[in-house]
């Protein structure tokens, strides 16, 4: 498969995950993902390379998928109270 071809599979892949994705001229500087609002977006530079955009893009889709491992149960997530701790 061409780089093209999976760059379009990654980006099907982060619009599947709920992400936005932006296109825009940021002068090589990169891009990648983030929340604004509680809207996941995710910035692709076209300043880069296809194959740095594909980059971005499985960096953007692997760091979620971490996040999404390492989510804590609720009870556990809960405050410490530090008179029952020991």
């Amino acid at each position: 498969m061409h780089t093209v071809e999976l760059l379009a599979t990654a980006l099907t892949a982060a619009k599947q995950r709920g992400y936005r994705i932006r296109e825009e001229d940021l002068g090589g500087d990169g891009g990648g993902g983030c929340e604004i609002n509680g809207q996941k977006w995710l910035f692709l530079d076209l300043a880069m390379t296809t194959r740095e955009q594909l980059a971005v893009v499985l960096q953007v889709l692997q760091e979620e998928q971490a996040d999404a491992s390492v989510r804590v149960a609720p009870e556990t997530a809960r405050p410490i109270d530090p008179r029952r701790a020991a």
